[in-house]
């Protein structure tokens, strides 16, 4: 009997779960970077491990792979609205439009005040004082890496907070108006 590392099955299986992945999540191209992940994650490891059924075991981590980057997906989005909350509004907004934005404001202005000191600090420099993280790793004497973390717990802190006022609102029939 013929033995394969991991890689090297991944890889004879690699035309099949292109497939099957691709007709399960409805994507070619979130197929694609699911394998990518997993082929990587196969190159890069140098854990020596023995896997009872290697194509379920492989096959469960492209699905997993494909799980975690739609929830990243997710989360960009919730920080890209977040960032659209630090821009400037119209010169001439509506009546309406501005009481929903001091509500957003207001809302986010409740999240950074959740916030642990670091983070908070580390989230009002980069996005309102327009600071680099490096900068701010300089003054805090931490490594710009840090701060980079910090900012991005900080901005997903914000985010889940702004969704769920988001989903209570939902949930108790508040509905917002339309910005169009």
């Amino acid at each position: 009997m013929e033995t394969f590392t991991l890689l090297q099955r991944f890889m004879q299986l690699y035309p099949d779960f292109r497939e099957r992945l691709r007709r399960r999540l409805g994507s070619a191209d979130l197929a694609d970077e699911a394998l990518n992940e997993v082929y990587v994650k196969l190159r890069t490891t140098d854990k020596s491990y023995t896997v009872r059924d290697a194509p379920a075991y492989l096959f469960r981590l492209t699905l997993n792979a494909a799980s975690d980057l739609r929830r990243s997906a997710k989360r960009h989005s919730l920080a890209d609205q977040i960032e659209a909350a630090f821009d400037i509004p119209d010169p001439a907004p509506s009546i309406a439009r501005t009481a929903e934005d001091r509500e957003a404001v207001g809302q986010l202005e409740a999240a950074i005040a959740a916030l642990t000191e670091r983070r908070r600090m580390i989230l009002i420099a980069v996005r309102i004082h327009e600071r680099s993280c490096r900068e701010i790793a300089v003054e805090l004497g931490v490594s710009t890496r840090t701060v980079e973390m910090e900012l991005r717990c900080a901005l997903d802190h914000c985010a889940e907070y702004l969704n769920k006022n988001e989903r209570e609102d939902f949930a108790y029939g508040r509905q917002k108006p339309s910005r169009h």
